[in-house]
């Protein structure tokens, strides 16, 4: 086990993937995450940084396959890539009333209700508070490695996260976001400020997802540029050339 230059991120583990890209695991102020960087990073040539977001409610070990093709993917632009913990997931503290607004969620959609704002707000803004300043964490101890450095990007995850990201972190030039989740209300007025370059994946039949919503939410953002991507299919439905072309956004804006 080795520190890094931040005392308060520790490597736990490692592994050498496809391609040369090693996969490190780490700990952060007692937040687990995982770090991918391609072979071709070095002191000399450091690798610019994705943070790749994941679902609420869904832990790190869980989403890990998906994670890692995704880290792969980035490897091969020459783009590093880290994924967090999220609040409440793994063996992390569970964050108070997540459990209620989760059962109260279920509740509404099995007796066939709306989802209310009043809902929406306790089920994700909760999460968005907490893990925001973790990611401004991370980056402040990942671009202290010798092999990781700036520009840095957002990808998937919570799209409230993203948004929230994307105005109060000043290194990141460029945020992917998944049209997959509830927005509450203080993201549409929090997208107004933002003005780094998006692109948004939207899955048109998407049976978990307020369409509506989502394009509200597209046309909310204060980017300049911005591209909303919309396929048919549902929620798991993505089809590969999406994610072909999210790739083409990072490497543009990264590389």
């Amino acid at each position: 086990m080795n520190a890094t230059p931040s005392s308060s991120l520790t490597f736990t583990a490692e592994q050498q993937l496809d391609d040369g890209v090693l996969e490190r695991r780490f700990t952060l102020d007692a937040v687990p995450g995982v770090l991918w960087t391609p072979a071709s990073a070095t002191p000399a040539d450091p690798a610019p940084l994705i943070l790749l977001g994941q679902p609420g409610g869904l832990a790190l070990d869980r989403m890990y396959p998906r994670l890692a093709g995704r880290a792969l993917h980035a490897a091969a632009d020459g783009i590093a890539t880290v994924a967090l913990e999220g609040p409440g997931n793994g063996d992390r503290p569970p964050l108070p009333g997540a459990d209620q607004a989760r059962a109260d969620l279920r509740r509404a959609l099995t007796a066939g209700e709306p989802v209310t704002d009043d809902l929406i707000d306790r089920l994700v803004l909760p999460l968005v508070d907490q893990a925001a300043p973790e990611w401004q964490s991370a980056l402040d101890a990942l671009l202290d490695l010798p092999e990781v450095d700036g520009p840095v990007g957002y990808s998937g995850g919570l799209i409230a996260l993203g948004v929230r990201l994307a105005v109060v972190e000043p290194r990141l030039v460029a945020a992917g976001l998944f049209a997959g989740s509830y927005v509450p209300r203080a993201t549409f007025e929090e997208a107004r400020r933002v003005t780094i370059p998006v692109h948004v994946l939207l899955q048109w039949d998407d049976e978990g997802n307020d369409r509506q919503a989502a394009l509200d939410l597209f046309d909310a953002l204060g980017s300049a540029e911005k591209t909303l991507q919309a396929n048919l299919g549902g929620h798991t439905g993505v089809p590969a050339f999406a994610g072909d072309d999210a790739a083409r956004f990072f490497a543009r804006h990264l590389r």
